[in-house]
């Protein structure tokens, strides 16, 4: 009964739907009857193309929605979301990351790093360059063999072995209380801390300064690193 009054309000109610909504609600209700004919033991079976049909069928008259009796309008409006986002997600994807580079290029790099301990990155790449090879400088990092120590002694290593040999200067400011500026020389012997010269100037230039080294050093007393 109920569904003899549901034809009768659809009767009644087709001379105010516009043609081409018709023709989609039977297209629907033929596609239907095309999955029913075909359904193996009692149950109907969808594949993708009757997915895709009823998708897109809604995606251009989303009135077919009480016309579908074999599969629920949530259903079909989940499968209009899946295919949204699988679109989308089509449309945003990667055209990909950097060309790879050759195989010479990739055995070059680490035989280039292992023969030079202190080349970084940046000098490796200039190298390159000039081979006629035009890799990233990232990608020569990546390829890079990574030493597990440092490529040469460290500073405390070397003021431990060349102390004895090394003597540090500075130059700094004093001010005066006539408000005038004085500049201190100093040099040290670092193995030791030993002051080896002390002077003050009011106008510092390179040749006085050189001239405070020279004193400071007479004869074969020079260190071998300032």
């Amino acid at each position: 009964m109920i569904g003899l009054l549901c034809f009768v309000v659809a009767v009644l109610a087709s001379p105010f739907k516009s043609k081409i909504r018709l023709e989609a609600e039977n297209a629907a209700l033929r596609h239907q009857l095309v999955v029913l004919r075909r359904k193996l033991k009692g149950r109907a079976r969808l594949t993708n193309n009757d997915r895709w049909f009823f998708v897109q069928l809604y995606r251009w008259f989303p009135s077919i929605l009480p016309a579908l009796m074999i599969i629920r309008p949530d259903t079909l409006v989940r499968w209009h979301r899946a295919g949204f986002r699988r679109y989308w997600r089509w449309r945003s994807r990667s055209p990909g990351g950097r060309p790879p580079i050759e195989a010479e290029l990739r055995a070059l790099i680490p035989q280039m790093s292992r023969e030079n301990l202190v080349w970084g990155a940046p000098r490796i790449h200039g190298e390159l360059l000039k081979l006629g090879f035009e890799p990233a400088q990232s990608s020569v990092a990546k390829y890079m063999v990574k030493h597990r120590g440092p490529p040469s002694q460290g500073w405390r290593t070397f003021l431990r072995n060349h102390a004895s040999d090394i003597a540090a200067m500075d130059l700094f400011v004093v001010p005066t209380i006539g408000f005038r500026m004085l500049y201190g020389f100093v040099i040290v012997r670092l193995d030791r801390r030993d002051l080896v010269w002390i002077n003050v100037t009011t106008h510092p230039t390179a040749e006085w300064v050189a001239r405070q080294i020279t004193e400071a050093f007479p004869w074969d007393m020079a260190p071998r690193y300032l």
